[in-house]
Order: C-alpha cells, then sequence, then structure tokens
C-alpha cells in the first residue's frame, strides 16, 4: 500500500488571498456579465491601501476596474483607513493587456479541431489556453 500526505491551504476572513479572489471574481463577473465569450486572465495583490490588478483580459465588455475594485472591497468591508484598507482612498494600479496572441490561437479553435479537422458538432472548439486548476 503506498503512502502520502494530502496537503492543503485554507485561510481565513480577511486574508489578502481572499481580498484578491474576491477582487479578481468581481472583475471576471463584471466582464461576462457584459460578453459572455470574455478571456479573463486576472491577477490581483494586495497590500496596505494598495491593490495591484494586472493580466491579460480580451472581452467586448466596457468595464470600469477601478470602480469595480473599490466596490468589491466596499462589500467586504474595508471603509476605514485605521483598518489599514479604505475602499474610497486606496491606491489602484490596473495593468491590463489583450490576450496574447499565442494564447489565443490555442482558444480561438481547439488543437483537436485544428489538426482533425473536427465540426463545432463534434467537439467544442474553444480550447483552455494556458488555464488549468490545481488543488493540493
Amino acid at each position: 500500500m503506498e503512502r502520502y500526505i494530502f496537503t492543503s491551504e485554507s485561510v481565513t476572513e480577511g486574508h489578502p488571498d481572499k481580498i484578491c479572489d474576491t477582487i479578481s471574481d468581481a472583475i471576471l463577473d463584471a466582464c461576462v456579465a457584459q460578453d459572455p465569450m470574455s478571456r479573463v486572465a486576472c491577477e490581483t495583490t494586495v497590500c496596505t491601501d494598495f491593490v495591484l490588478v494586472c493580466g491579460e483580459i480580451t472581452s467586448d465588455a466596457n468595464v470600469d476596474y477601478e470602480r469595480i475594485v473599490r466596490e468589491a472591497i466596499r462589500e467586504i468591508g474595508y471603509t476605514d483607513s485605521e483598518m489599514g484598507f479604505n475602499a474610497d482612498t486606496c491606491q489602484v494600479i490596473v495593468r491590463l493587456d489583450k490576450q496574447s496572441e499565442d494564447i489565443a490561437m490555442g482558444v480561438d479553435n481547439a488543437l483537436e479541431a485544428r489538426e482533425k479537422g473536427m465540426s463545432d458538432a463534434e467537439i467544442e472548439a474553444i480550447g483552455a489556453g494556458d488555464q488549468g486548476m490545481m488543488f493540493g
């Protein structure tokens, strides 16, 4: 019998990772609400009264990213500078570009569809690009 150790991380309310995930999720939701075909690879980092949002987004959505960031922080409850974070006064820097052509190539038409000539009815022609999920 093989033995192994299984680990995973869990963070609690107020942890910077949760704040970052909430902001990135809010940006994704805003993009998809306007353009369901949006491609969003958005990363967020936070520090005392500072937010950096960066990554690649390809979408027809017209999103005010700074407003979304501030709303997400406000919904969490950070509205007082004495808490170390204030939705209304924190510095927000947004650096988002369009998805790179190399990644778009793998997403516009999945490799399987390009190489085997499969029709849209045979497979979903949207690939995963560079996206993946890890756990543990």
